[in-house]
């Protein structure tokens, strides 16, 4: 089976994260993505993926890192790449989202527990993407 997304912008994406903190961090219990009853084997990875990018969006700029942009780039080209239905589209979108707002609601500040979820989530990245496309990359 082949991943209907660029396996360059999954690599891309495993690369970005392994540019960032290597510091290991717990990891907080990821919520369980909703998925549809005709969803890919890779469904829920990619969603996850996308809650993470847009928590890390917001973090990474909340800290000062600068490149809360490039995380949002990569999200909308994962997305434009993407091959499957409209829905499949929106609820990736609305992935991000969720992890965008969790994080503008509870953070105004950059605390090290900020800096603590911006390790653990590079690191969630760069695994699940590397998990994907060594499983659904053909």
């Amino acid at each position: 089976m082949t991943l209907p997304v660029t396996l360059a912008l999954v690599f891309a994406l495993a690369q970005a994260a392994a540019a960032g903190p290597t510091k290991p961090a717990p990891s907080p219990t990821p919520s369980p993505a909703p998925t549809r009853p005709e969803a890919a084997p890779y469904e829920a990875d990619l969603l996850r993926l996308a809650e993470l990018m847009g928590a890390l969006s917001y973090l990474r700029d909340l800290c000062h890192d600068g490149d809360g942009q490039k995380f949002r780039d990569s999200l909308a080209r994962l997305i434009e790449a993407d091959t499957r239905a409209a829905e499949a589209k929106e609820q990736m979108a609305g992935a991000f989202n969720r992890g965008f707002e969790g994080y503008r609601l509870t953070y105004r500040l950059c605390t090290s527990n900020a800096r603590s979820a911006i390790d653990a989530y590079l690191e969630e990245t760069q695994r699940l993407a590397k998990d994907v496309a060594a499983r659904y990359g053909g």
